[in-house]
């Protein structure tokens, strides 16, 4: 509706002489005036020796010449504004397709026929699954649904260390503790393993002795010796078996696995080539690309260390390669924390310079989140003052339980129901802000049934449904033959759906999809509280249901697109 406008609007400014390039059309700030606005006339006002009322009047008079059918009403507001009033019968054909194709209802073709890898969570072996990495599995699940959604077809991918100086802190961690791994579940061998972690960068950094020794462990790592090998292959298995439970958990399904491992004797390899061409070029007994050189707001960094070990932007290179020569996307998209930006735009950089026949850095995209904070500030996973992924979506399950203990539910309903919305609170509160802004995440809130949170919205679209089964029960069949205006505020919300996914996916922002269900979901609510919508005998009743219909597919939509799942009953 919002392209028809502009096109409307745009061939009336030419028929009467004003021209602007296309005119823009936007939903009014305070709703209940009109349903679309424009503020053209103020933006050519000057252009034209006119005040912005007498261009608007114009224009507004040429449109009353010959209103399409989906407009009721355009009128001039304040200083020159124009506002559009759409048709009834256009919002009740929108009720109409959402309960006839809902699954088609806001679709795009902004991706038809590409093929697009989402990179995203990439924890590492022997360290704990953090906060940041729920962040990201969050952000990058959303992103993958927003590109399918809009036709394309999704590679999952994830990025995993599983070799490197962390994984030889760990290590060493578990061999001075001398007690092997320990536990008895995979969960507690796994954070057993981060604890270890822990105990050894914290010996590194105090004991210079220390370092050598996993320096020591790191190059050995590097080269296979078998000395190491059975606790690294216990390690790895222990911790990417937990990180697999957690995947099920927050509904993701990867389809491709990458590994520091596969890439780092590919990452020297490429490196050394292109030293060869001038692209890099040794310092200090290290192999280095000067990015400044590039550009200016870049920095130069080591791919090589002086003991010829590839550090991440020597591998991420060899993954770039590997993901273009073997799955072939149209595009790249990687999700990682702020402070990742710098580094891979160095690394794109040195990409472009490498790879310029390929143009493999054209068809890349790094999207950065902010950090989770809670009270006591940013974590850290070398200090072991994180707080893991496992144990807050923990925390959010046993909260959510006490609050559904009296609810009727027996002991399988408890465990489902428990792990959706603590699942929810968590996805939700990271997704309904800005991707890059920092999130000060309030549990006590994020697991509220009211108001801005995923509990409200999952519990708006299990009332909507369990409405659906009652007027089922009673003999009512969703009809559109006698429409209601009661109904109006929740259609006009619902018609701004192909907008929200819209920008959602073009901005790469999931919070579009988030603000969006919030408001539909007030709006809905807010009818429920005034309204009976199930009455044997009421002639609106049938058009009632079937708007409580399209409310819950879409609101079950916009879930589905931030990753979260809706139970049955709540």
């Amino acid at each position: 509706m919002k392209e028809k406008l502009e096109t409307f609007l745009d061939e009336t400014m030419a028929n009467i002489g004003y021209m602007l390039g296309k005119p823009e059309v936007v939903y009014p700030k305070e709703a209940g005036h009109a349903d679309y606005m424009s503020s053209t006339a103020l933006a050519i006002a000057k252009q034209y020796g006119k005040t912005p009322r007498e261009i608007a009047e114009a224009i507004v008079a040429k449109m009353r010449e010959q209103l399409p059918p989906y407009i009721s009403e355009v009128e001039v507001a304040g200083p020159g504004f124009i506002n559009f009033k759409l048709a009834r019968e256009y919002f009740t054909g929108i009720v109409d397709f959402i309960t006839k194709d809902a699954e088609n209802y806001g679709k795009s073709d902004i991706f038809e026929g590409k093929k697009v890898i989402v990179e995203y969570t990439q924890p590492n072996p022997f360290k704990p699954f953090h906060i940041g990495h729920l962040m990201s599995n969050a952000i990058g699940e959303s992103i993958a649904r927003l590109v399918h959604f809009h036709g394309g077809d999704v590679v999952r991918a994830n990025y995993q260390g599983d070799i490197g100086p962390h994984v030889a802190t760990a290590i060493y961690g578990i061999i001075k503790r001398g007690k092997g791994i320990v536990g008895t579940t995979t969960s507690e061998k796994a954070f057993y393993i981060g604890e270890c972690y822990v105990y050894g960068n914290a010996h590194c950094e105090a004991d210079p002795t220390v370092k050598a020794e996993i320096e020591k462990i790191n190059k050995k790592l590097y080269e296979g010796d078998p000395e190491y090998k059975t606790l690294y292959d216990e390690g790895r298995a222990i911790t990417l078996e937990a990180f697999e439970a957690l995947y099920s958990v927050l509904g993701t399904k990867f389809d491709r696995y990458f590994f520091e491992s596969e890439f780092a004797t590919k990452g020297i390899a490429i490196v050394r080539e292109y030293e060869a061409k001038g692209i890099f070029e040794e310092s200090e007994g290290a192999v280095i690309f000067r990015a400044e050189r590039y550009n200016p707001k870049l920095h130069t960094r080591v791919f090589l260390t002086n003991n010829g070990l590839p550090l991440y932007d020597a591998k991420e290179i060899a993954l770039t390669v590997a993901k273009f020569t073997e799955i072939h996307p149209e595009l790249s998209i990687v999700t990682t924390a702020v402070e990742q930006k710098d580094y891979m735009a160095v690394v794109t950089e040195a990409i472009r310079q490498m790879f310029t026949v390929e143009k493999y850095a054209d068809h890349m995209e790094h999207i950065t989140h902010g950090m989770m904070r809670f009270a006591t500030g940013k974590m850290s996973s070398r200090r072991g003052n994180v707080i893991t992924g496992e144990s807050l979506i923990r925390d959010a399950k046993e909260a959510i339980l006490d609050v559904i203990v009296d609810r009727g539910f027996n002991d399988a309903e408890k465990k489902e129901v428990a792990e959706a919305v603590g699942v929810a609170a968590i996805k939700y509160s990271i997704l309904r802000s800005g991707i890059g802004t920092d999130i000060i995440f309030d549990f006590d809130k994020s697991i509220s049934f009211d108001g801005d949170s995923g509990p409200y919205i999952q519990y708006t679209a299990t009332r909507a449904r369990a409405v659906c089964r009652k007027a089922t029960e009673a003999g009512i069949q969703a009809s559109l033959d006698i429409p209601t205006n009661s109904t109006l505020a929740i259609e006009q919300v619902l018609e701004r759906f192909p907008l929200a996914a819209e920008r959602a996916i073009k901005n790469r922002e999931p919070h579009h999809i988030a603000s969006y269900i919030t408001e539909l979901a007030g709006a809905f609510n807010s009818f429920y509280a005034k309204e009976q919508i199930v009455v044997v005998g009421d002639e609106t009743s049938a058009y009632k249901v079937a708007v409580t219909q399209a409310t819950a597919t879409i609101l079950e939509q916009g879930l589905y697109l931030l990753g979260i799942k809706v139970p049955e009953k709540m």
